[in-house]
């Protein structure tokens, strides 16, 4: 049972982030031959003045 984690900043749409879901099991099931149904996909989404890079809060960054 591959078990695939994914932390992004928050921001997308749901039809995207069901896009990444799907394209992400057919990836490792592709590459693994693990079936889809096996592939357990888990989204963390980080609000984005809780996430920073270079000290710098992603919420300040189009400031």
């Amino acid at each position: 049972m591959p078990l695939v984690h994914i932390d992004l900043v928050a921001g997308r749409s749901q039809a995207q982030l069901k896009q990444l879901c799907i394209d992400v099991t057919e990836a490792i099931s592709k590459n693994t031959g693990a079936p889809a149904e096996h592939v357990h996909v888990v989204l963390n989404e980080m609000q984005p003045d809780r996430y920073s890079v270079g000290g710098v809060l992603k919420s300040d960054e189009a400031k």
